[in-house]
């Protein structure tokens, strides 16, 4: 990575619902305390700063987000934020902010790092940072992360790749990549458990300005008008140009949008200890568990319960006779969920939504 411009653009945007009724509309995942004693934000912020400098950086958000993530990282220049026109997904914040690099060096590469992610093994998580970043630096390539799959996901993405091709960079393998599937039935997911050549898709992306806009040109040329009038929005400096410019981009992932179509991928095992938190239940993989399973925070008397996760803090919970619950007490709401189940939440917020006396809830 010596001599290299590498620029981390962190992803900081993101409505998340399944973290109900802790998260709202107005306080999102990658704000909250629920992984560590800092803000997963900061958290993202902090292990890559040993890989790239803080003028470096640039967090992507909308304005009123962007304004949580300013007060949270208040030693940043205001140029590491880069603000969003509007939220529209993953596809039009990521060409934004590679359309800004591109206009600063083409050959900057920048590594794409969603802020609501944990990663347990930070060294080893960084090592892989910089020999991805060497990669992409030296081919005209997309790199990614795939993380080995542990169990039969029907949650995740899924990357096929060839595991005989592999090139080896610094200390990692990359493999070229095969293709993408989104979030396949349990059936096909067993079936990609068990083949050896799948990884889940961590949204980890690493690409020179450069490369992402030819790419972008030979494989999704409908996307290119849209790069060209966000590149000419950005260097007029009009606010105006720059939201129409936005508007032109499809409201779509970046695997949907482009990382699909694409030739050139390659994938390195993202073996450092990935989760993407997506829901309640998975952190009790996260906090400590008690002999019966159970993973709380706040004080929790547990007679004859067992697997439960419990977000109370400052407060005692009793569990008497239960399996596999989720209980978050928020103050002003409570939720109470099999624990099987818990990616429904978001189903609650859509029901909180249909009723005007409960939006304050949202």
């Amino acid at each position: 990575m010596k001599g290299r411009d590498v620029r981390a653009v962190i992803l900081a945007g993101g409505r998340g619902t399944r973290f109900w009724p802790l998260g709202r509309a107005a306080r999102p995942k990658q704000f909250l305390k629920i992984a560590g004693a800092e803000p997963m934000l900061v958290e993202t912020v902090r292990r890559v700063r040993p890989l790239v400098p803080p003028r470096n950086l640039l967090l992507v958000a909308d304005a009123a987000q962007t304004r949580q993530a300013r007060k949270l990282l208040p030693k940043l220049a205001r140029s590491c934020f880069l603000v969003e026109p509007e939220a529209r997904n993953t596809a039009p914040a990521l060409m934004l902010a590679t359309a800004r690099v591109w206009l600063e060096n083409p050959e900057a590469v920048l590594a794409v790092l969603p802020a609501d992610h944990i990663i347990r093994d930070r060294e080893a998580f960084r090592r892989r940072l910089a020999d991805a970043v060497e990669a992409a630096a030296r081919d005209r390539v997309i790199v990614t992360f795939g993380i080995p799959p542990t169990y039969p996901a029907t949650g995740y993405g899924y990357i096929r790749h060839d595991r005989t091709a592999g090139r080896k960079v610094g200390g990692t393998i990359f493999y070229p990549g095969l293709g993408f599937t989104e979030k396949p039935g349990l059936s096909l997911a067993d079936e990609y458990l068990a083949a050896g050549d799948q990884a889940w898709n961590s949204g980890i992306f690493l690409w020179r300005a450069g490369v992402f806009a030819e790419k972008i040109e030979r494989f999704a040329p409908g996307l290119a008008p849209a790069w060209k009038a966000l590149v000419a929005a950005l260097r007029s400096g009009s606010a105006a140009g720059l939201k129409a410019a936005y508007r032109l981009v499809p409201a779509l992932s970046i695997d949907y949008a482009l990382m699909e179509k694409i030739e050139g991928l390659v994938v390195a095992d993202g073996d450092f200890g990935w989760s993407d938190v997506g829901s309640w239940s998975t952190l009790a993989e996260i906090w400590p568990r008690d002999a019966s399973g159970n993973a709380a925070r706040g004080e929790v008397v547990a007679l004859d319960a067992k697997d439960c996760l419990v977000w109370n803090p400052g407060r005692v919970t009793a569990l008497v006779g239960v399996r596999d619950l989720v209980v978050v007490d928020a103050g002003d709401a409570l939720l109470i969920c099999d624990a099987a189940l818990d990616q429904k939440v978001k189903d609650v917020v859509a029901a909180l939504k249909r009723k005007k006396s409960l939006l304050k809830y949202v």
